[in-house]
């Protein structure tokens, strides 16, 4: 069969990536827009690989009981596959059945490349019993980011494209955002990033492309300094700078790691905060532990670093430094003292990896130093599974996965694992 060809399928199960599987003759077929028990019309896209096929979903013959009318009518199963915007590969599932979807892709993450079974739970943003959440899982982004093409055009990119479409609304996003994403104006091809901070102020920071020169010079209003709040303190950040884009998902995760060390953190002991940015977590490590804990939090960036460094500043055992993960550890295996390893086999690393997660040689170097316990935040199911897994080998497990639904309507979810020796 070509490209082109029309299917029609029967959708058996969620797969990780948002997107979903049927099967012809025996060939798995991926297809978005879809829930599992449906049967659609498929229009095949890729079918060069062997192993599997891509298709798009160009109607839904025997729709799921959990399936509704698009939360982005942009993105809805009746417009054309190509003018489908991306970013809410989950928008036509209801949001309950999401956090169900989400859930069986991490379970089955962790069957495969961690080869555990352990209980998983999902929450929305802000936990069981939040009154924050809007009850649609909609009005949550403060920061988007939107394309500007040749002509001028502002928009979101079609889903798996690199072509602008212009879209009247922005459903995910803070009403302020989307606002100022739909306001008429005049930009140079490249990309726009809308960033609503506490103060409830949108900047828009244009990131033009470089066209062939090299890396665009970066917008001074991406340096400039804003204030976020989460678990009742104030975090100085660069507007362009990473934060949390659920409007609750900092104090999500600030709360949620705070209560898993509860009772764990000794004061007298060394506390280390991985890929700590501008200091979340580590504050919740110091928070727990006094205001004598000792925490070093790590992060690459170095800007980060001296905001983190500002954030930290109410602990006098705190201090930020810069870094790459592996290479900080690799630094502090060589150089630690016998009373530094000490402090830190009775202390707590939280780590906070990037999506590719932290991968074997940091997770093999944080297993050597032998800390009471290990707390992981992961974006990435499989990622986190495949450290899991390795972890596992050296002596570390997690009796249970408590994850966060920080991105509704998509297929992202977080999660936080709990370890021990």
């Amino acid at each position: 069969m070509q490209p082109g060809d029309l299917l029609d399928l029967d959708v058996t199960a969620v797969a990780h990536g948002g997107v979903f599987v049927a099967r012809h003759e025996g060939r798995v077929v991926f297809l978005p827009d879809a829930i599992p028990g449906e049967r659609v019309r498929v229009r095949l896209t890729d079918t060069r690989k062997a192993s599997f096929w891509r298709g798009d979903v160009v109607d839904v013959l025997t729709p799921s009981p959990h399936r509704r009318p698009h939360i982005w009518a942009a993105a809805d199963v009746g417009a054309a596959p190509e003018d489908r915007p991306g970013g809410a590969d989950f928008g036509h599932i209801e949001l309950a059945h999401q956090r169900e979807l989400k859930a069986d892709v991490l379970r089955d993450a962790l069957e495969r490349f961690a080869r555990t079974a352990v209980p998983v739970t999902i929450e929305p943003a802000g936990g069981a019993d939040a009154d924050g959440e809007s009850a649609d899982g909609t009005g949550w982004r403060t920061r988007i980011s939107l394309h500007v093409d040749d002509e001028g055009r502002v928009g979101p990119y079609a889903a798996r494209s690199h072509r602008v479409i212009p879209v009247t609304e922005h459903p995910l996003a803070t009403e302020a955002i989307a606002a100022a994403a739909l306001a008429p104006r005049r930009a140079t091809p490249g990309r726009l990033d809308f960033v609503q901070p506490a103060d409830g102020r949108v900047r828009v920071i244009p990131r033009p492309d470089s066209r062939g020169t090299g890396r665009a010079p970066a917008d001074p209003s991406a340096r400039e300094v804003v204030v976020e709040t989460a678990g009742g303190r104030d975090f100085r950040v660069d507007a362009g700078g990473f934060w949390q884009v659920h409007r609750l998902a900092a104090g999500t995760l600030h709360g949620a790691v705070s209560h898993a060390l509860t009772g764990l953190v000794d004061p007298e002991a060394e506390h280390l905060d991985l890929y700590g940015g501008v200091g979340l977590l580590a504050t919740a490590i110091a928070g727990v532990g006094g205001d004598s804990t000792r925490v070093t939090s790590v992060e690459s960036d170095a800007r980060a670093t001296e905001h983190a460094g500002e954030n930290l500043a109410g602990w006098i055992g705190a201090r930020a430094e810069t870094g790459r993960v592996e290479s900080w550890l690799a630094a502090f295996d060589a150089s630690a003292s016998p009373a530094q390893r000490a402090r830190l086999r009775e202390g707590v690393i939280v780590l906070d990896p990037p999506r590719a997660g932290a991968g074997k040689d940091v997770v093999t170097r944080l297993a050597a130093l032998s800390p009471a316990r290990i707390v992981y935040v992961a974006c990435d199911p499989v990622a986190l599974a495949r450290d899991l897994g390795t972890f596992a080998e050296l002596g570390y497990t997690a009796p249970s996965v408590r994850a966060f639904d920080l991105f509704p309507h998509s297929h992202h979810v977080e999660a936080i694992a709990v370890l021990s020796r």
